[in-house]
């Protein structure tokens, strides 16, 4: 929370006087180094303040020392500012070079010690705006939009598991982008330079698909007028991608495996073994346990393929990406269409957030198109996305509004999670129950 404060302090008396000089934020206190890491991992603080003097020896800096060295490893990002006496000056130098933000000497200033504090609080919001810029820019070079928290999530997965050569299975519903992704993964890699070869299952009829994917010789059928090369041969040294992995012929998966296991393939009406080198990603729609149970998808190809599962999160889910991509895509389509820049009415705005997207970007994408094409103005309106009287519930705006409707859904998650233990309920929350009651009661959750 970018207004939370996490103070390390042993005096109480320090305690009450700091709580009371800095009551624009939310106060979390640490009386040790245990509670210290604790709260840290909890409420991940942008800004720490640290009483070098803790127990078991105040009197010692080495506590206090050790203290700092643990919340860096566990959050680099954290600025920390040490508070000590004028005599610990030289320990508050040392902690400054272990990568304390600042230090400050007592008697307390509340004045000089909140500007040292703001200060902190606005270079860390100006860090991390910075580092979600960067991300974007890469998603964004990526073919992928979203700033989203889900899609973040998904995009940190993706830069840690592109260098290695692991078989990657992406899952998601259509529309959401899954090559696009298998793109990412290829361009993130050490084989971004060698090609990118991409197979739907579902649109190549069963009875061509095998020598689409492994080739064939000469004379091998009907036609087989020259010697061809499979898609799996042209993806030599870079990725091959399998898209909607779950519609491959059962008939075809043995064979998939078999290359999957020995990196080898025969092309139809051949004998000799020809050596792949390529990287296998996947995707699909389906839920492919569903298709072993029905047994229609083999259980050993499944686990050959799915060595790293990535989820894409369907757009419904993407907290505040709808407009993000949205605005993309208008201003992509109007410049394909040689059209001046276009904008979306406050009706079209509310239209586009309200609706649950069945089609996710796909479906958002073809709209945003029709409606370019069709509008004879510069402002896109609700009717020509075809999404008229979809803005007359719009979600609220008001920050208090939002805050209720959020914790009302989370309580309740909380309530259905712990079978409605209160005890529970409360601690899942990180609140007391005395809190917790009067939540009840402000938002009308009847037990």
């Amino acid at each position: 929370m970018s207004n939370l404060l996490l103070i390390i302090e042993d005096d109480p008396g320090l305690q009450k006087q700091l709580k009371w000089s800095f009551n624009e934020y939310e106060i979390v206190i640490a009386n040790n180094r245990s509670e210290a890491i604790a709260a840290v991992r909890r409420y991940n603080p942008s800004v720490v303040t640290l009483d070098l003097g803790l127990p078991p020896d105040p009197s010692n800096a080495s506590e206090g020392l050790a203290t700092l060295k643990e919340i860096l490893e566990l959050a680099p990002a954290t600025k920390i500012i040490v508070v000590t006496g004028n005599d610990n000056r030289d320990h508050a130098i040392q902690a400054v070079g272990l990568g304390a933000y600042d230090f400050y000497n007592k008697p307390l200033d509340p004045e000089v010690l909140g500007l040292i504090i703001e200060r902190a609080l606005k270079l860390s919001k100006l860090e991390r705006d910075h580092i979600q810029l960067l991300q974007q820019q890469q998603n964004i070079q990526n073919g992928i939009i979203g700033a989203s928290p889900q899609m973040q999530s998904v995009m940190e997965i993706t830069k840690k598991i592109s260098p290695t050569q692991a078989t990657v299975l992406i899952i998601g519903e259509s529309g959401t982008g899954k090559e696009l992704l298998a793109r990412a993964i290829h361009n993130l890699s050490t084989r971004a330079d060698r090609p990118f070869i991409a197979v739907n299952c579902a649109a190549i009829p069963e009875n061509l698909l095998e020598s689409e994917l492994f080739g064939y010789e000469k004379g091998a059928f009907t036609g087989a007028v020259s010697q061809t090369r499979g898609k799996i041969e042209y993806a030599h040294g870079g990725t091959f991608f399998l898209d909607e992995i779950g519609d491959l012929p059962f008939g075809l998966q043995a064979k998939l495996l078999r290359f999957i296991q020995e990196r080898v393939i025969e092309r139809l009406g051949g004998r000799k073994e020809i050596a792949v080198d390529v990287r296998i990603v996947c995707a699909t729609h389906r839920h492919l346990p569903t298709l072993i149970e029905q047994g229609d998808f083999r259980g050993d190809l499944y686990y050959r393929l799915s060595e790293i599962v990535v989820q894409i999160p369907p757009l419904r889910e993407r907290e505040g990406d709808v407009m993000t991509i949205a605005n993309a895509l208008l201003l992509r389509n109007c410049q394909e269409s040689n059209l001046k820049e276009k904008h979306f009415s406050r009706e079209a705005s509310l239209a586009l957030e309200n609706y649950d997207w069945p089609g996710n970007i796909r479906e958002m994408e073809n709209r945003i198109r029709r409606a370019v094409i069709l509008s004879t103005s510069n402002t896109i309106s609700a009717k020509e996305l075809e999404l008229e009287n979809l803005a007359d519930n719009p979600m609220p705006f008001n920050l208090k509004e939002v805050r209720e409707v959020a914790e009302t859904t989370a309580i309740k998650r909380a309530l259905n999670h712990t079978d409605f233990n209160i005890s529970e309920t409360a601690k899942l929350l990180g609140v007391a129950r005395p809190t917790l009651y009067g939540l009840f009661e402000k938002y009308g959750i009847k037990l």
